[in-house]
C-alpha cells in the first residue's frame, strides 16, 4: 500500500530527472560541438540534508549519471557531498539548485 502512494511521486520524479538529463545533454553537446567553450569547472562541497547511506548513494550516482558533474566523494561524517561540475558560475546557486531539486525530490520520494 505504501508504495502505491508513493507511484505519484516516483513519476514524477522520473519527468523531472529525465528533463534534467535532456538539458544537461544539450549544454555539455553544445559546448563540445562550438569552437568556444563556456565551461566553468568547480569542485563544490554540498552539505547534505540526506542521513541514511542509501538516500546518499542514490543522490550521488544521480548527480554522476548527469552530464557535466560527477560526485567526488563523501565525508567521512556523511555530511558533505564533494561535487565536480563543468558549469560553475555562483558556486552558492549550484549548491541551491542541488539541494533544492535533486536532494529534496529524492528525500521526497524515499522518506
Amino acid at each position: 500500500m505504501k508504495l502505491l502512494l508513493k507511484l505519484p511521486r516516483l513519476v514524477l520524479f522520473i519527468a523531472f530527472y529525465l528533463k534534467a538529463l535532456v538539458l544537461a545533454s544539450v549544454r555539455v553537446a553544445h559546448d563540445a560541438l562550438t569552437p568556444t567553450h563556456h565551461m566553468r569547472p568547480a569542485m563544490l562541497a554540498i552539505p547534505l540534508d540526506a542521513k541514511t547511506d542509501f538516500e546518499i548513494l542514490l543522490l550521488a550516482n544521480l548527480i554522476s549519471m548527469t552530464p557535466g558533474s560527477v560526485s567526488i566523494d563523501v565525508s567521512t561524517d556523511r555530511r558533505v557531498l564533494y561535487v565536480h561540475a563543468m558549469y560553475v558560475g555562483d558556486p552558492e546557486a549550484v549548491r541551491h539548485e542541488i539541494k533544492s531539486t535533486l536532494e529534496r525530490r529524492v528525500l521526497d520520494l524515499l522518506r
